[in-house]
């Protein structure tokens, strides 16, 4: 008489482990649905009405808040503005806090103090910061003030279209610029020394070292940064609502502030919504390139 099979147990191995990983994994995922995946699907919702929340009336409306995007006549001048904005701030930013890497990462007396000062600026206050540069940048400010003792009259900084956008570029290059030097710096350490010290048996310049050893090595952390830098410059909106207020016209109208002035000024949340879904797209398409590239600009990646 054969033996029947015993029964396979419900309590295997492999489930106790996979319940192991959704337990580690679900407070996560928990946040992300509750915390990102709902908002988003809500925030598209709205985008389909149009919320009057005076008059407590949540109308349908369909594609027409997406139709008035399109014939949006500032919307140009808000985009170009974020463009411009964007542009500017990753150049300066990332340029900036390459060379502060290269200079800290030297072996100098006291170069730790130097670090701390530049790194000092990440961790001060946002509306704090952004305050006490507007005073500075103000027609009779600090920063006026200084030229006067060499003869300079100073603009208006925030009254004038240009110095208005060079304004808020460099106060938001200078509070977040520690940031990305730090992680460059931590890139720099971690390139193994013996391919400079070969570079320089065979006669390669100080430049051409930077460029074929120290750029390359660093070049995932290059990607990294860029895409935290373009998609926090996307987001900028303190210093804005601070320091210009979207102006003088449209000329520092980024695309939050002008959602946040057609949402919570201008009470058309539906409209907020539809530019809320833009935002969406154009950071997600500018990620989703950067990502792309990266087997071009990464070293290690083929």
């Amino acid at each position: 008489m054969t033996t029947p099979p015993r029964p396979h147990p419900f309590w295997t191995i492999e489930r106790r482990d996979a319940v192991a990983g959704y337990t580690f994994i679900a407070p996560q995922l928990i946040g992300t649905i509750v915390f990102v995946l709902i908002p988003l699907g809500l925030v598209f919702w709205y985008s389909l009405h149009e919320w009057n929340v005076l008059a407590n009336t949540f109308t349908f409306k369909g594609a027409a808040n997406y139709q008035h995007l399109l014939n949006d006549p500032a919307l140009p001048q808000v985009l170009v503005a974020s463009a411009i904005f964007s542009a500017c701030l990753v150049v300066l930013n990332m340029t900036l806090a390459i060379l502060l890497a290269v200079l800290l990462d030297q072996k100098l007396r006291g170069i730790t103090v130097f670090r701390t000062l530049f790194f000092s600026p990440v961790v001060v206050s946002l509306v704090a910061w952004t305050i006490v540069w507007g005073f500075l940048l103000q027609n009779n400010g600090g920063i006026n003030g200084f030229l006067q003792m060499f003869g300079i009259t100073g603009p208006n900084w925030l009254r004038n279209s240009t110095t208005a956008m060079i304004s808020v570029v460099v106060v938001q290059v200078f509070k977040n610029v520690g940031l990305n030097m730090i992680l460059f710096l931590a890139a720099l350490q971690g390139v193994p020394k013996e391919l400079y010290e070969a570079a320089r048996v065979d006669g390669a310049s100080p430049f051409k070292q930077f460029r074929r050893i120290t750029l390359p090595m660093i070049s995932p952390t290059i990607l990294l940064t860029s895409i935290i830098t373009i998609v926090g410059s996307l987001q900028v909106f303190a210093q804005i609502a601070v320091l210009t207020q979207g102006g003088p016209g449209f000329s520092t109208t980024v695309l939050v502030y002008y959602l946040y002035q057609q949402a919570f000024q201008f009470h058309f949340f539906g409209y907020g919504s539809t530019l809320s879904i833009l935002l969406f797209v154009i950071v997600a398409i500018l990620t989703f390139a950067q990502w792309q590239l990266r087997k071009r600009i990464v070293f290690y990646e083929n």
